[in-house]
């Protein structure tokens, strides 16, 4: 009986939810723990699709048209646009878990989003760590900063973190694949081979590897590094003090950490399965959970500059004063054309062509 159950943990990877799709509870209380989930689960990602939308697109449209173009607001304008178009694709997991994990979006969106999905990650965690750097650059090394630190320079970087994101989020496009499963469609990872099992393992296992160290290893052990360094250069010297903008940055950069954590344990954890069952329960609880986690830090970064931000707080005020005066000149401006147009005396054709004549 193992020897079959392992059988099929190699032939199905469950990334991203697929646990709930896959697994046959056998148990009377089964299919209720799995039904709570789900409700947890459509809550975390509604609550994540309507702040991340609002949320993102208001950061967008202040660090686009509302501040001045510098290089703080070039990385938190890109660092919302990738938020903003994960969270676009929220919807589509919505409808997933409401159907019982049932996709009916065809293959090609189901590598779509799957990859866009991986592609913030990467681009989140990317935008991060060059968020970490630069502080330290632009507060410890001046002399270097003034003269490579620019806008134009901000941008190539950009465009190679997205070009970078791009790349490794590519295995999405190639791997994942749509399968019928007990009268249901189900989006995963599909690494077989028929001709060789072995390699379903190692494509399994390079890209858990690769997702885990280029995408949150790496970064954080960056961001601690610079981050210490910082703090011990500011010991050192006591005319150095951290901005806001600065305190904004490690807020961020900690939520970012604090709710990816448990994805990146969770898919770690996963590459037993190859070999063993044990912790199959563990990873039918934890990994859905960790996932909505996961996808609920879209929607955080522009609680955190909101919050934290006394300059993004006062352009959102402003914004907001002057569009509600906006409306309301336009409304009583309405009124009045209305009030006018029925104080005006109306008249009959007959009246109408009377008075012509005359």
């Amino acid at each position: 009986m193992m020897a079959q159950e392992d059988g099929d943990y190699v032939n199905d990877t469950y990334e991203y939810m697929d646990y709930y799709g896959f697994v046959e509870e056998t148990k009377a209380g089964g299919y209720t723990q799995r039904e709570a989930l789900h409700i947890i689960s459509v809550i975390i990602y509604s609550l994540a699709f309507t702040l991340g939308v609002i949320g993102n697109g208001m950061v967008i449209w202040v660090t686009a048209f509302k501040s001045k173009r510098t290089v703080n607001s070039i990385w938190l304008q890109n660092l919302a646009i990738a938020d903003f178009v994960f969270v676009l694709f929220l919807p589509f997991s919505i409808d997933y878990v409401l159907r019982d994990f049932h996709w009916i979006f065809e293959k090609t969106m189901c590598k779509l989003n799957s990859f866009v999905c991986t592609m913030n990650m990467y681009a989140s965690v990317l935008f991060l760590t060059v968020l970490s750097l630069d502080r330290y650059i632009s507060l410890v090394h001046l002399n270097w900063s003034e003269r490579y630190r620019n806008v134009r320079r901000a941008w190539w970087v950009c465009a190679l973190i997205w070009f970078t994101s791009f790349c490794l989020s590519s295995p999405a496009l190639i791997f994942r694949d749509v399968i019928k499963h007990n009268e249901k469609v189900l989006c995963f990872n599909n690494f077989h081979d028929e001709d060789n099992m072995h390699m379903l393992v190692v494509r399994h296992i390079a890209m858990v590897s690769l997702r885990t160290i280029v995408g949150f290893l790496l970064p954080f052990a960056t961001i601690t590094i610079s981050g210490v360094l910082l703090a011990i250069k500011m010991r050192q010297c006591d005319s150095l003090r951290l901005t806001s903008f600065s305190r904004t940055v490690s807020a961020v950069i900690l939520a970012f950490f604090l709710c990816w954590v448990p994805f990146h344990t969770f898919s770690l954890m996963e590459l037993s399965m190859h070999h063993t069952t044990y912790l199959h329960s563990v990873l039918i609880v934890g990994f859905p959970l960790a996932t909505s986690l996961a996808f609920f830090n879209s929607c955080v970064n522009p609680i955190l500059y909101v919050l934290l931000t006394k300059k993004v707080r006062k352009l959102v005020r402003r914004s907001f004063l002057n569009f509600t005066k906006s409306s309301l000149r336009e409304l009583s401006q309405s009124v009045s054309a209305t009030e006018l147009d029925s104080a005006l005396p109306s008249f009959s054709p007959e009246e109408t062509t009377a008075n012509s004549s005359v």
